[in-house]
C-alpha cells in the first residue's frame, strides 16, 4: 500500500512536474520528480523521515552526497541513529575522505538515497562503503522510476527498496498519458 500521505505532499509540494525533461543519465521523460523541491519541503521531510525510520532496523545510515544528505540528516533526528554520508568521489583538499563520518570496519549500513532511476549513484555509494569496510545490503529510496534501478542493485547483491514507486506518484497525476 502506497505511502498516500507522502504522494500527497509530493504533489502538493509541486515536486511531480510534467513536461520534456532530461535526466541526469541522459534519457528523457514527460515527468520529473525534482528532489531539491521535496528535500527542502518541512512536510516532506517529516513524512520521509517517519517512512524511512519504519524501515532502517538498528543499521547505521548512509546517505548519497548531495542529494540525499538531507534525508540522511532527518532519519538520523527521527532514529536517533549516527550517519555517514558517502561522496562521489574524495575530496581533494582535508582528510580527502570519500566516505564522511564514524565508520568501523564490519558495520551494517543501510544507504538512504533520494531518486533511483539506472541505480549507478546507489551502486558507487554502496561500493564505497564496502570499501570503507562496511556491510551493506540495501538502499532505501523515496521515489523508483522504475527504469531498471532495482535490477541494477541486485548485479551488486544489494535489496532496492523504495518508499514510492513511479506508478505510486503517477497514479490518477494530471498530465501522464495514461
Amino acid at each position: 500500500m502506497p505511502n498516500q500521505q507522502l504522494i500527497d505532499a509530493l504533489r502538493d509540494a509541486d515536486a511531480v512536474k510534467f513536461g520534456e525533461f532530461e535526466l541526469s543519465h541522459g534519457g528523457t521523460s514527460n515527468y520529473y520528480v525534482d528532489k531539491y523541491v521535496f528535500e527542502t519541503n518541512p512536510r516532506c521531510l517529516e513524512l520521509v523521515a517517519e517512512a524511512f525510520a519504519e524501515r532502517v532496523g538498528e543499521s547505521k545510515l548512509a546517505g548519497v552526497a548531495l542529494g540525499a544528505v538531507p534525508l540522511v540528516a532527518v532519519t538520523s533526528v527521527e532514529t536517533g541513529q549516527p550517519y555517514v554520508i558517502a561522496r562521489k568521489q574524495a575530496k581533494e583538499y582535508g582528510t580527502g575522505n570519500r566516505i564522511e563520518g564514524e565508520l568501523t570496519e564490519g558495520e551494517a549500513v543501510v544507504v538512504l538515497e533520494d531518486i533511483a532511476t539506472t541505480g549507478q549513484s546507489a551502486v558507487d555509494a554502496v561500493e564505497a562503503l564496502r570499501e570503507a569496510g562496511a556491510v551493506v545490503d540495501r538502499v532505501l529510496v523515496v521515489v523508483d522510476r522504475q527504469e531498471g534501478a532495482a535490477e541494477h542493485l541486485a548485479d551488486h547483491d544489494i535489496e532496492l527498496e523504495s518508499l514510492l514507486t513511479a506508478d505510486d506518484l503517477l497514479e490518477d497525476a494530471e498530465g501522464v498519458d495514461g
